[in-house]
C-alpha cells in the first residue's frame, strides 16, 4: 500500500528487503548509508522486525536521522510530540491519522473526553499526547485499568489500539461517540474461503449501532496511516530543499 501510494503521487520509493539472518550491526550500517544519502528524504523501518537475531528496535528507530524519520518514531520526534511541539518534527503516522479522521468527521475535539486504550510507543502514547495538545481531556487505559467498560462509557471520542480482537463491546459505547479502531487481528472464520478474517479491537457490528462515526477494519485507520506517511515524506523533501 505504501509503495503504491508513493507511485501514485510521484514519490520514488524503494523497498529494501533484507534476509531474516540480518544482524543489528548490518542493519545499522544500511541505515547509516541511507541517512547520509542526500537523494533519500525519508526512511522507515517496517516493524516488527522479522529477524532471527536479537535486535534492539528502539536503537534502530533512533538511528534514523530525525530529519528523515518520516514514521515519527525517533525519540527526538516523539519528545517533540510529548512537549507539544507539533510543527518542527514529524508526527507518527497512525496517531496523526487518527486525529485527522476525527477532525474530518466534524467532531469537536476541544473539551471532549477522549479515551485511548493502549499505551504503546507507536500508537497509544502518541495518540494520547496529540489529543491532549488539541485540548481534549484524555484518559489513557491499559491492561491494568479497572472497570474498563465504565471508562469507555464516558468517552466522547474512543481510540483503541490494544491488539485484542473484539475486546470493546458495543454496549460499552456512549451513544453518539466517535470510535477509531487501530487494531487488526486475523481470527478463524469457517465461512470464508481463506478460513480467516480480519477484525479490530472493537466489536464493530454492535458498536456501529451506537457510534456516530466508526472506522471499519480493514479499510479504516490503515489507509489513513499511509496518507499521513506520504504527507511526512513530502514535508521532509521540502525541508531538505530549503537547506540547499
Amino acid at each position: 500500500m505504501k509503495l503504491k501510494a508513493a507511485k501514485n503521487i510521484g514519490i520514488i520509493a524503494k523497498h529494501i528487503v533484507l534476509p531474516s539472518s540480518t544482524n543489528e550491526i548490518e542493519l545499522l550500517g544500511i541505515l547509516s548509508h541511507l541517512n547520509l544519502d542526500p537523494h533519500v528524504h525519508g526512511v522507515i523501518v517496517q516493524m516488527p522486525l522479522d529477524c532471527v537475531n536479537s535486535i534492539n528496535s528502539n536503537l534502530i528507530t533512533d538511528s534514523v536521522f530525525p530529519n528523515k524519520d518520516v514514521d515519527g518514531l525517533n525519540s527526538r520526534n516523539q519528545g517533540k510530540v510529548a512537549v507539544g511541539d507539533l510543527a518542527t518534527g514529524f508526527l507518527p503516522c497512525t496517531p496523526s491519522g487518527c486525529l485527522e479522521l476525527v477532525k474530518r468527521s466534524g467532531t469537536k475535539i476541544e473539551g471532549s473526553h477522549t479515551v485511548v486504550i493502549g499505551r504503546s510507543r507507536i500508537v497509544g502514547t502518541p495518540v494520547s499526547e496529540l489529543f491532549k495538545w488539541h485540548n481534549a481531556t484524555v484518559t489513557t487505559c491499559h491492561s491494568k485499568t479497572k472497570n474498563l467498560d465504565e471508562v469507555v462509557a464516558n468517552a466522547d471520542i474512543l481510540v483503541v489500539a490494544i491488539g485484542q480482537p473484539n475486546l470493546i463491546k458495543g454496549e460499552w459505547i456512549k451513544k453518539g461517540a466517535v470510535v477509531i479502531d487501530c487494531g487488526i487481528t486475523s481470527i478463524p472464520d469457517a465461512t470464508r474461503k481463506s478460513g480467516s478474517r480480519l477484525v479490530g479491537d472493537v466489536d464493530f457490528e454492535q458498536a456501529r449501532k451506537r457510534a456516530s462515526w466508526i472506522t471499519p477494519v480493514p479499510g479504516g485507520v490503515g489507509p489513513m496511516t499511509v496518507v499521513m506517511l506520504m504527507k511526512n515524506i513530502v514535508l521532509a523533501a521540502v525541508k531538505a530543499a530549503r537547506t540547499l
